[in-house]
């Protein structure tokens, strides 16, 4: 069946092969949009603005600057008009496309950004290299490394605050850590409330391995959840925690809890011993999950919504101030 046979069968079949077609890799989320500008432009013909006319005898010696300005005021309306259409339309690039392979678990990342972590000396070949730095740049090639498993990262300080929900989106989880600070929920340490927010969100997941991976530089000074119920809990939900030390962190609360069901702990004495650490666990068993595909897009319509308000800027202006 030609093009033309498919036009006429189905008109919006064809629309829609044609709308959803990448350009140069981009494309719309929702291309049936456009079909606005149909609109805009029946209205156009439909209602007509009746003007009242007035005859000029010696019309052809008027200057022709008005009439070029007339026209590019009508060029600039009708293209913020379908600026704004195509905004609506959402335009969007495919980054990337992601599809689990059968294999992966759940994992929490439970990262300290408490006062502490502004401490400098852990990176021994760069001394004024803060422990949040280091820790940062070692999560986000641990990450990278984890390409089927799912994600999250969760943030303590006075507070327990999920910077990432578990994703497969790898790329938007390193640019959540660069964008974390030190102190960003207290100065203080509330590393067992962390974890039971970590269980929390496990607990919903019907993965057959779920992963708590908690770091932290010191002693617990925040938290209100004691530790035997978060130890009951892990053992509970069938969770396995990994407890990573750096600094001088309470390693007898950080043992308890990982050998209370599963798990290990960690201490770091450097950004070397901290990277073997997450390599070490990065070869965790896997387990089975089910196949899926995973899109991940950047999006374009802020440009379009910019470029239509600039537009009626200018309309105003030229107009000076009578749209």
């Amino acid at each position: 069946m030609d093009k033309l046979s498919l036009f006429i069968s189905n008109p919006f079949e064809i629309i829609d092969s044609f709308l959803h077609n990448n350009f140069f890799g981009y494309s719309l989320e929702y291309p049936y949009l456009l079909l606005i500008l149909l609109v805009f432009i029946l209205f156009l013909n439909v209602f007509k603005p009746k003007k009242n006319a007035i005859y000029f005898p010696h019309i052809n010696h008027l200057p022709t600057f008005s009439i070029k300005t007339s026209l590019l005021v009508l060029f600039i309306k009708w293209l913020s008009i379908l600026s704004l259409i195509i905004a609506l339309s959402s335009p969007i690039k495919e980054l990337d496309t992601l599809q689990s392979k059968g294999k992966g678990i759940d994992i929490l990342l439970a990262l300290d950004t408490s006062g502490s972590m502004a401490q400098r000396g852990f990176n021994r070949y760069n001394p004024l290299q803060t422990r949040w730095d280091t820790v940062a740049s070692i999560v986000k090639d641990f990450i990278k490394k984890r390409v089927n498993d799912n994600i999250g990262i969760i943030v303590f300080g006075d507070n327990v605050m999920i910077a990432s929900p578990l994703s497969y989106d790898k790329k938007m989880q390193s640019k959540v850590i660069d964008r974390l600070k030190i102190g960003i929920v207290g100065k203080q340490t509330a590393l067992l409330d962390s974890i039971a927010m970590s269980i929390d969100i496990l607990s919903t997941r019907d993965t057959k391995s779920k992963v708590i991976i908690a770091l932290s530089d010191g002693e617990d000074t925040a938290s209100k959840t004691p530790i035997g119920v978060v130890q009951k809990l892990l053992k509970k939900y069938d969770i396995t925690i990994y407890t990573i030390g750096i600094g001088n962190p309470n390693i007898q609360a950080m043992q308890a809890l990982s050998a209370y069901h599963k798990g290990e702990s960690f201490i770091a004495n450097s950004k070397q011993g901290l990277s073997e650490i997450y390599e070490i666990i990065n070869k965790l068993e896997k387990s089975n999950l089910k196949q899926n595909k995973f899109s991940i897009k950047e999006y374009y319509y802020h440009f379009f919504v910019w470029f239509s308000l600039i537009g009626f800027i200018l309309i105003f202006i030229i107009n000076k101030g009578a749209i």
